[in-house]
């Protein structure tokens, strides 16, 4: 089963209505899972040691007896991610097929980025290649070989493996939502098994999970991080590392993101997002150039070659023979499980900002361009902090990342000169990635608490960053945040079973999908339109009149609507269930119903352009009476088309809708 094809956009005619209010909250979602948050972040506020032993007796059972199901499904995810890459059905858009991409590539991938993990490169770009290269998981460290190994266990950690399961969980989103017309909320990933049915207590109970693991992945992430902007304060202006300051960052914080949030996707976040990569790229390049640049460009393309010649082996291994099961726990699982789940968050946020493009351009960039920016933050800042521990000049280096890791970066950025203004750089970069994560993540649990609305309610996004900063400023007073962090990395195990189960419902509908979009890009032999009425100068009239408003619309009105009427009569007459749509300014649909499977769609809309120059008569606009379909707009004008021509040209589309229907629902006898 899969819903129909969405054929809606700005550029669209054809307008389904979603089973949620815009205007209103999903009530269910909304109030289950505020009440769940209230309840855990009251528990872990007054009984953190118990809740957080609670969870972590869990998490170690899992690292023990459930590794290799993390291993195994992550590994698989990527090797998905990779086929749908190359695969046939990359073709498909996410969108209508006339639908372009909402934003540029250079803000799409500032916004994917700064949700995704730009905090986390701040908070581990130094820090864990040292940790690896001091404490590897075999051999000895501090040497050679252990500094090799620690940039290939750190690009593995933070490359392809994390966007893959972004990426996947995104398309999925995105697929469902652009293309067949569902909501925007990971409950539309199980439509094609479950129905309608994902408009009941089951969707509301899966998006409510969402929910819960979005606020309380950001609100974890939050209570850290205000550890590192506290830490980079206390270095810079020897502000006390307190409980009391950190609340009052956070607060600071909350109230960035609420105000980004309010002023919506375009209006906050999309700058916010800009500004973030700018100051990002800005402090690479600095360091980059202030260090040793060749040997850092050499260790880059190395340390990219090391990494993608053990991808394989490092995918599927669990040191099962070296018996390294601490080391794995509490690196490889702890980030799988992280990455998984924050895949809610992040996939939504990405699907929310990836209309328009085709399945092979949206997993390219999302897969490779974060991954190799990624890389080379890793290169230069870890190889950089490697080469003076190695040279004997970075000692204290290595002290702070075993004793205060979020110190780590502004003791690093102090070894260059201008160290002030970098760390001061590094401070503002802390600070502005967590807002962007905070309004992301408040955008998408809004989405989620809305029932997919585009547009909710300002005072519910207020909520939600409010709510996030709450959580995080209690549990940071409280010394559950911990706790908070293992049971986020706990709810990742149930996720990996929602993640296979979302790919092959997605499997079923694109494989659907490319039969439809076979069909109708390679028909088999139809009749053709048949021009042989006209002569061959109305004919070339036809092909170069440029009509304005009052001529496309009597060609609307006086020849298409008259002709689909006949049509919908005649199969009205045969016993088909038939619906025309006729809106007298710019558009005509016919709907044939088909009980148990895809409707037909013909539609006829006008289309506004600027008239070209090199027309002898430019200057107006002209319109194009172009024909949508069921997968959207065909990019071709039937305007000139006598009453006959333009029922041939639907009859010969009805045609290749029921090859379509053919291929994906008929059974050999």
């Amino acid at each position: 089963m899969i819903a129909p094809l969405n054929c809606n956009s700005p550029k669209g005619i054809f307008i389904l209505k979603s089973k949620f209010s815009s205007k209103t909250m999903n009530a269910p979602v909304f109030f289950l899972s505020s009440f769940v948050i209230f309840l855990v972040t009251g528990m872990g506020a007054i009984w953190p040691n118990t809740v957080g032993s609670f969870f972590g007796s869990v998490q170690g059972w899992l690292n023990e007896n459930a590794s290799w199901i993390y291993i195994l499904v992550v590994g698989n995810i990527l090797i998905f991610a990779i086929w749908l890459l190359f695969s046939r059905l990359g073709d498909i858009k996410l969108g209508p097929d006339h639908s372009e991409p909402d934003y540029t590539n250079l803000s799409w991938f500032a916004m994917l980025f700064s949700a995704g993990m730009g905090i986390g490169l701040l908070f581990f770009g130094v820090a864990e290649p040292l940790l690896h290269f001091a404490s590897p998981p075999i051999g000895e460290g501090q040497t050679i070989q252990s500094a090799r190994e620690a940039m290939k266990i750190t690009f593995f950690h933070w490359g392809l493996h994390a966007w893959a399961i972004y990426a996947v969980l995104a398309v999925i989103l995105a697929y469902a939502s652009y293309r067949r017309n569902l909501p925007l909320l990971p409950r539309s990933a199980f439509y094609p098994i479950l129905g309608e049915k994902i408009y009941g207590p089951i969707g509301n109970l899966i998006d409510t999970f969402c929910v819960i693991g979005t606020l309380f992945g950001v609100a974890t992430s939050l209570g850290y991080g205000v550890t590192q902007v506290n830490a980079g304060l206390f270095y810079l202006f020897e502000v006390p590392q307190t409980p009391l300051i950190q609340v009052g960052i956070i607060s600071f914080i909350t109230g960035l993101a609420t105000i980004s949030v309010v002023l919506g996707l375009d209006g906050g976040i999309k700058r916010l997002s800009n500004l973030n990569m700018i100051l990002a790229v800005g402090l690479l390049l600095t360091v980059l150039l202030l260090g040793d640049t060749t040997d850092l460009f050499k260790s880059y393309v190395q340390n990219t070659g090391a990494y993608l010649s053990d991808i394989i082996y490092k995918t599927f291994n669990l040191y099962s023979y070296e018996k390294r099961d601490t080391w794995i726990g509490g690196w490889t699982l702890l980030y799988w499980g992280w990455w998984v789940s924050w895949a809610p968050f992040v996939g939504m946020f990405i699907a929310r900002i990836s209309r328009g493009r085709t399945i092979r351009q949206f997993m390219c960039g999302v897969l490779f361009v974060p991954t190799g920016f990624t890389f080379l933050w890793m290169t230069v800042f870890g190889n950089t902090a490697i080469t003076r521990v190695l040279s004997g000049e970075g000692d204290q280096l290595l002290t702070a990342v075993n004793e205060n890791v979020p110190i780590a970066l502004f003791q690093f950025l102090e070894m260059f000169p201008g160290s002030n203004f970098l760390c001061l750089l590094g401070l503002g970069l802390v600070v502005t990635f967590f807002v962007s994560s905070s309004d992301s993540g408040s955008l998408v649990i809004d989405t989620l608490a809305s029932g997919g609305a585009k547009e909710p309610p300002v005072w519910q996004r207020v909520y939600w960053a409010l709510l996030e900063g709450l959580v995080a400023a209690v549990l940071l007073l409280a010394g559950g945040v911990e706790a908070l962090q293992t049971m986020t990395i706990v709810s990742a195990f149930p996720m990996l079973f929602f993640i296979i189960i979302a790919i092959f419902c997605f499997i079923k509908s694109l494989r659907e999908d490319f039969a439809l979009f076979s069909a109708v890009k390679n028909p088999t032999p139809i009749q053709p339109v048949v021009l042989s009425d006209l002569s061959w100068k109305d004919r070339l009239d036809s092909v170069i009149s440029h009509p304005r408003r009052v001529e496309a619309v009597r060609f609307l009105t006086e020849v298409v609507a008259p002709a689909l009427g006949d049509l919908a009569n005649e199969m009205g007459d045969r016993h088909y269930d038939v619906e025309l749509e006729v809106n007298k300014k710019d558009s005509v649909r016919l709907v044939i119903k088909n009980k148990g499977v895809e409707n037909f769609y013909y539609g006829v809309r006008l289309r506004t352009f600027v008239t070209p120059d090199y027309v002898p008569e430019h200057g107006e606009n002209f319109y194009r009476a172009e024909v949508f379909l069921l997968q959207g707009g065909q990019d071709y004008d039937i305007y000139g088309y006598s009453k006959n021509q333009v029922i041939l040209d639907a009859v010969n589309h009805y045609k290749k809708h029921l090859h379509f229907l053919h291929l994906t629902h008929s059974e050999e006898a």
